[in-house]
């Protein structure tokens, strides 16, 4: 559980990113970038508003990865109450950048991870953290015994053994990525750049759920956000292998012929 799921909402937690009352989001208006608004920042650095501040930062994983600036103005700001920032990098590693670079032990600040993205490993339903030494004693104090079973320890382990193939897988996906977000510059859709592991876009020649639905007739498919609030007529499609994603743009350019 994220320290945001144990801690709940209320005066003295905050989720930047997420779903609750403090979030706000800058939504696709044309800019090609979905940002954390930049009065979050305001917020908790307001003098005597909040004593002790608990603060998860949600990463945006269809940002461009330029946010570092804010997530430290985050952290500075919630040092001041002594608070926390959890940083949430699922898909931190197919980012260009990440916020264990700001990670030390002088800073209030954890990263968490989780080895169902960049690892192909969801359904083992494991994750970790990255964080400065007090606060992994303290977690530790209060970890339960019988929270994640001995064999799903040693499958992390083993995983984290094989990083140098992982780096490699991702360094696939992010080619991957990249040569699809410059197909799609030539067809009739709106795609927000990522630095995730998929492509969100939006069809404009036709509405989103009939290209979906010709997608899935084309044996295609991918994620239908057309009715998701902030990302209506969207559609996310997860970056496979080379012929797979082949076969969907060229499924794609039928659907929007």
């Amino acid at each position: 559980r994220h320290p945001e799921q144990a801690g709940g909402e209320g005066p003295q937690r905050a989720l930047v990113g997420g779903e609750g009352e403090t979030t706000t989001y800058t939504l696709p208006d044309g800019s090609t970038r979905f940002a954390v608004d930049r009065q979050v920042s305001d917020i908790l650095s307001a003098p005597g508003s909040i004593n002790r501040l608990s603060v998860a930062v949600v990463r945006d994983a269809g940002a461009d990865g330029s946010d570092a600036a804010e997530i430290q103005g985050l952290v500075e700001a919630a040092g001041g109450y002594g608070g926390l920032v959890v940083v949430d990098e699922a898909y931190g590693q197919f980012a260009p950048h990440s916020a264990v670079d700001l990670l030390d032990d002088d800073r209030n600040l954890v990263v968490s991870r989780t080895f169902s993205k960049t690892w192909a490993m969801a359904g083992a339903r494991i994750g970790y953290l990255l964080a400065p030494s007090w606060c992994v004693a303290e977690l530790e104090k209060v970890a339960l015994p019988y929270h994640l079973d001995a064999f799903k320890q040693v499958a992390g382990e083993l995983a984290l053994a094989h990083g140098p193939a992982m780096d490699q897988r991702i360094s696939v996906l992010v080619s991957e990525r990249e040569r699809m977000a410059t197909a799609l510059e030539a067809l009739p859709v709106t795609a927000w750049p990522s630095a995730a592991n998929f492509i969100l876009f939006r069809p404009e020649a036709r509405p989103g759920r009939e290209v979906w639905q010709d997608l899935v007739d084309r044996s295609v498919l991918v994620r239908d956000f057309t009715t998701m609030e902030g990302v209506e007529g969207c559609l996310r499609v997860t970056i496979g292998t080379g012929d797979e994603n082949d076969r969907f743009l060229k499924a794609l350019r039928e659907a929007l012929s």
